[in-house]
């Protein structure tokens, strides 16, 4: 009688942690909407958007955003599927190909949705907004990009040492 108790209470126990951890994943999947939020409410505001183009840009962004999460999804099953086997005793060149190859296909389909969204953005902007808009996203490209970008070379072709960065040395001089 004992051991039935002990494991009815570890039942109703596991319940409550599941329905817990269920309720906080699902609870930070709304949390990314925050930050969409705020980037939508910044390009209403810096491109001046009227009711009617604010009501299409909200249904732009709505279907993006599935689209992104489904594409999204797909690609951590894939990733998922792909180093699952990580531990096997054999490597299978083609099953790995195979997935990383679908997983390069899920990643180009998430940055066309990328541009085609943007684009749809453009679409309902007017004149102005048009070129404000496009500043604004080629700004963001921008900024994105610092990162990834070797220092700038002098005109001798050298990396002055200021703008190095320390522990990152410049590529070897072509002759």
């Amino acid at each position: 009688m004992k051991k039935n108790i002990f494991l009815y209470i570890l039942l109703v126990f596991l319940i409550i942690v599941n329905g817990f951890f269920l309720f906080n994943y699902m609870k930070r999947g709304s949390d990314r909407p925050e930050k969409t939020q705020k980037d939508k409410e910044f390009i209403v505001k810096e491109l001046g958007f009227n009711s009617e183009q604010i009501e299409k840009f909200e249904l732009i962004s709505e279907a993006h955003h599935h689209k992104m999460m489904r594409l999204s999804d797909d690609v951590r099953q894939l990733k998922d599927e792909l180093f699952g086997g990580i531990s096997a005793e054999t490597v299978n060149e083609k099953a790995i190909d195979s997935i990383s190859l679908l997983i390069c296909e899920k990643e180009t389909a998430k940055e066309k949705e990328i541009f085609y969204h943007f684009r749809k953005i453009q679409d309902i902007a007017k004149g102005e907004q048009k070129e404000k808009f496009k500043s604004i996203l080629m700004d963001a490209l921008r900024q994105g990009d610092d990162g990834n970008r070797p220092p700038p070379r002098g005109e001798d072709g050298h990396v002055p040492p200021s703008r190095m960065e320390e522990g990152r040395r410049p590529p070897p001089r072509e002759n």
